[in-house]
């Protein structure tokens, strides 16, 4: 219900429905183990064994897994397993008190106060969501403008891109690029295999960097650097957040007087962002913005809508290859 509300709202419906589908296979397995407990016990084994599977396969392949990750990851696939054990216990004891003679009792709520648990405890998480996230997500702003804007900022003032390749343009693939792939857009095809292997740097993001080559009303990429458009940084993206419209008053964590020192990974804000335009397109997918700074060799710095604060999303790293639906990126020149 969180990711839902926090990643999936604005975009096209039944999009936003797709971040339901984890819980609600959950609540029906739910019900069907607690209607056939032995049946059911044998099918959490199986999907707990293929998901922890699966999960630590994609994790191994992304040169992620550790024992860190393998314990991280576990209490959400792996404890399927052993409640699947569980419950085969639970239906060789019900088993033993029908042959006993045990009678369910008469009261329905005692009956069923397995079903009433099971099916009250989500309606509770979801109200209690909806309280803390539709007074944010129904007062967000969108103007229908996605041209080019000028964005004053805490301190800080550029003009975006305007919709088109220096906007959130896909991949054919229907992702967004990653930071490399950002990176090492200007890269010759014939050179780029000498970066396999290998991450982008920051100084590739200036050199080779997709923004380099955009035309002056940045809707067309050039073949060679125009110089006019270049990605922004951390503390830029992090000034330029936004609240109904207007800037929210933000400015990375840093100590008195000091500028920031690449590391910390929360904003104060004099208000909650939100997913607002201009700076921001509410109906696509990217709620992150990728900057212009790497953190280390192999990941780069992103920015969340929301600051880093109340509703999730910390300014956080990823590895400079991950590009998925949530990252996009925004070039910008100066005003």
């Amino acid at each position: 219900m969180g990711e839902m509300y926090y990643e999936g709202w604005g975009t096209p419906f039944p999009e936003s429905l797709f971040y339901l589908i984890p819980g609600m296979v959950c609540l029906v397995l739910t019900l069907v183990v607690l209607t056939w407990p032995r049946f059911a016990g044998w099918l959490l084994i199986i999907i707990g064994g293929a998901f922890t599977a699966w999960w630590w396969t994609l994790i191994a392949r992304r040169g992620l897994l550790s024992w860190r990750g393998i314990l991280g990851t576990f209490p959400v696939s792996g404890l399927l397993i052993v409640t699947g054990v569980l419950f085969l216990l639970e239906g060789r004891y019900r088993q033993r008190l029908r042959a006993e003679g045990w009678a369910p009792p008469k009261s329905w709520l005692r009956r069923n106060l397995r079903y009433v648990l099971a099916l009250g405890f989500p309606l509770l998480v979801t109200i209690a969501l909806s309280v803390l996230f539709l007074p944010f997500v129904l007062t967000r702003v969108d103007d229908g403008n996605r041209g080019a804007r000028l964005v004053e900022g805490n301190g800080v003032t550029l003009i975006w891109a305007p919709e088109g390749p220096g906007w959130n343009s896909k991949r054919p693939w229907g992702k967004y690029p990653s930071w490399n792939a950002i990176a090492l857009c200007g890269v010759p095809p014939e050179d780029k295999p000498v970066y396999e292997g290998r991450h982008a740097t920051a100084e590739d993001m200036e050199t080779t960097g997709l923004c380099r080559y955009l035309s002056e009303d940045a809707t067309t990429l050039m073949t060679e650097p125009q110089d006019i458009w270049r990605m922004p940084t951390t503390d830029e993206i992090v000034r330029s957040l936004v609240r109904g419209g207007e800037n929210a008053g933000c400015t990375l964590r840093q100590a008195q007087g000091e500028t920031w020192d690449g590391e910390s990974g929360n904003a104060d804000c004099s208000r909650q962002p939100n997913k607002d335009t201009p700076l921001w397109a509410p109906d696509t997918e990217p709620i992150y913005y990728w900057s212009a700074d790497e953190y280390d060799e192999e990941e780069a710095w992103y920015i969340p809508y929301t600051g880093g604060r109340r509703y999730g999303g910390v300014i956080s790293h990823q590895p400079k290859s991950w590009g998925n639906p949530r990252h996009g990126y925004r070039c910008v020149r100066e005003a």
